[in-house]
């Protein structure tokens, strides 16, 4: 390969700190060591691929605008919505996403900065699809979060449960909300779900 691609493995080592920034919102519900962006984003972009099946938009496309979405946070770190409220000047992701890529071959720049266009802009089935799956896993994850204990993860399960379009999100919400998050165990040892 004749490209340089020292940019890329720059980005490479950059995308991994998401791994370690947390969530931040969750300290508000008093969560003392919540999830990363990273994990957040990666079932994000599982939930992208099944709500975008199931509502006929390409799911690899959904699940790809998912996995890139909270990328401009290794730049901006995680601003809770309390946050944006004070935030001068609140950072456009096309912006950051343009600074990220930049030195990367002219192929990858121009997927990045399209790919985040499309996620900004939702006019896209894939990008409606990838939000949606964005708010319903912060659903899910404080879903989960409750039943850990922290009663005040309610009022991210409630507005994140009230922001879904897709008449699939919405089912799945149904269906979340109707479950016990360990069903899946019980379901794989052959035990009686509760």
């Amino acid at each position: 390969m004749a490209e340089d691609l020292t940019a890329v493995a720059r980005f490479v080592f950059e995308a991994g700190t998401l791994k370690q920034t947390k969530r931040s919102g969750w300290w508000m519900a008093g969560v003392r060591d919540p999830e990363s962006v990273a994990e957040h984003s990666w079932r994000t972009s599982l939930l992208a691929s099944v709500i975008a099946k199931l509502e006929g938009a390409d799911p690899a496309r959904a699940a790809f605008l998912a996995v890139w979405h909270d990328t401009g946070e290794t730049r901006t770190g995680d601003v809770n919505h309390l946050g944006k409220k004070y935030a001068s000047g609140e950072a456009d992701p096309r912006d950051i996403a343009a600074d990220q890529v930049a030195g990367m071959p002219e192929v990858l720049v121009d997927t990045v900065r399209d790919l985040i266009a499309e996620y900004e802009d939702k006019e896209s089935d894939e990008a409606i699809c990838a939000r949606d799956a964005d708010k319903l896993e912060c659903m899910i994850q404080g879903i989960e979060y409750k039943a850990q204990g922290y009663a005040n993860a309610q009022r991210w399960i409630d507005n994140s449960r009230g922001r879904l379009t897709t008449k699939t999100a919405n089912a799945l919400a149904d269906a979340v909300l109707e479950t016990d998050s360990l069903d899946w165990l019980r379901t794989a040892l052959g035990e009686k779900e509760r």
